[in-house]
């Protein structure tokens, strides 16, 4: 076996990242292709000492405290999707906004936003408001493409919006406050969703036939009934944010003890609407402890690549190749959104921080950013990893569950993400030109 290997920095870039990319392309998953290049270049080079570093880095993610709540929140995220509070509050939406042009796409975003702050699972997000949305928008005659880039986009809210499980993941990593990152990304997550909604609003106008206009029986509610609807789906959902959401913001619980009373606040919701059973709690469990194991599989093997990446001094060299653009501090903020961007078309959003996060936080850190504003950033960015093919989840969600009957395509589904892509970049332009749409929250936070 070769061991003791010499190679530059520069080598072990090109080797270790390389090895990803090759394993990702052929289909291998992300966990194994991460732990596989980790090992395989630390016994070239390091040898059987490599087995220290990669047990260290095991243990060191086991025994974090903060990512126990990662299978709490996706757990409650699970049992508000299977409770029926969906339907219920697409019901009062549809009411509210339907006698809009392009008002069913318009609750379609608003959907996605509540469910954001109950569900933080992009998986179940997108498809409930796949299930319940697309079918009203299409017999409805709404445009495939509003259709797919409506439930797409508000769908992938949740990766963002408080308690988005990136956001517990991405806190230890980068050694900042789940807490404060979770109010820091509420306006962001806000600005995003009033941008769709402004989008939708103005290409109804330009191009009235992508979503014509109710009937009028349709239309013909007492403002009564429509408040009353929209009152019995809201609030639920307000309940659960509250209850997780305003104990951290009030310093009453830490980020995993709320996650826990967010799946004890959920499994109520399922118990009042009458949709929990035995069996129901059998299939949160279930896919609660998959999608939490492979979340953790990919943390391991991504924390084991990092792990030998660093020893390597693999960091050092990304870290002389970014700081070497040109353009000043700005240059190497777009060099790195750029690279985050590209990532995001092939690597699954988990993978991308855990092996970028720990090398471009120091980077952003010694460019004088703020910290949380820098974090926000990159997540906001990520955002856009959901729609962005060929690796774009969202679209295969969707397409997924799409039967033949609606007609819809893939080349629907892109057409349609697109401009809710450009809408995310313009989202991070105005981040980067005021950047107290992120600090305002947090700093308001420290004052209770």
């Amino acid at each position: 076996m070769l061991q003791g290997l010499d190679l530059s920095p520069l080598a072990i870039v090109l080797i270790m990242f390389g090895g990803l990319l090759i394993g990702v392309l052929l289909g291998y998953p992300l966990f194994f292709s991460l732990g596989s290049v980790a090992l395989l270049v630390g016994l070239m080079t390091l040898g059987p000492a490599v087995f220290k570093i990669l047990h260290l880095r095991v243990l060191g993610m086991l025994y974090n405290y903060t990512f126990l709540a990662v299978p709490l929140f996706v757990f409650m995220g699970i049992m508000v999707e299977k409770s029926g509070a969906a339907e219920k509050l697409y019901d009062g939406l549809l009411l509210t906004f339907g006698g809009l042009r392009g008002g069913l796409a318009i609750g379609t975003i608003l959907m996605g936003t509540v469910l954001a702050a109950c569900v933080g699972v992009v998986a179940a997000s997108v498809t409930t408001m796949a299930l319940i949305a697309a079918p009203t928008m299409l017999k409805r005659g709404y445009s495939k493409e509003l259709v797919s880039g409506s439930v797409c986009a508000g769908g992938t809210l949740g990766i963002l919006i408080p308690p988005s499980i990136m956001l517990v993941i991405y806190g230890p990593m980068a050694q900042i406050s789940v807490g404060k990152l979770f109010m820091a990304a509420f306006m962001p997550g806000f600005l995003l969703s009033a941008l769709y909604i402004l989008y939708i609003v103005v290409v109804c106008f330009l191009r009235p036939h992508m979503a014509p206009a109710l009937p009028e029986a349709e239309r013909a509610v007492p403002l009564s009934t429509k408040l009353s609807a929209l009152a019995k789906g809201l609030l639920p959902p307000m309940f659960i944010i509250l209850a997780v959401l305003g104990s951290i913001f009030f310093g009453i619980a830490t980020p995993t003890e709320a996650a826990a009373v967010g799946g004890v606040a959920a499994t109520l919701l399922a118990v009042v609407y009458r949709r929990f059973s035995m069996k129901m709690l059998k299939d949160t469990s279930r896919d609660t402890l998959r999608i939490g194991a492979m979340a953790m599989a990919v943390g391991l093997g991504a924390s084991m690549f990092t792990g030998v990446f660093l020893r390597l001094g693999g960091g050092d060299a990304v870290s002389a190749l970014i700081l070497g653009a040109p353009g000043g501090k700005w240059g190497i903020f777009a060099l790195i959104m750029f690279m985050i961007f590209i990532l995001g078309m092939f690597i699954d959003w988990i993978g991308i921080l855990f092996v970028m996060i720990p090398l471009v936080s120091p980077i952003g850190e010694a460019l004088g950013f703020d910290a949380l504003w820098f974090a926000m950033m990159l997540c906001i960015n990520l955002q856009m990893s959901f729609l962005t093919p060929p690796f774009a989840y969202a679209i295969f969600y969707l397409k997924g569950l799409a039967p033949p009957e609606w007609g819809i395509d893939t080349g629907h589904i892109i057409r349609g993400v697109i401009p809710f892509v450009i809408l995310i970049m313009v989202g991070m332009v105005l981040c980067i030109i005021f950047p107290d749409i992120i600090l305002w929250l947090p700093h308001l936070m420290i004052k209770f």
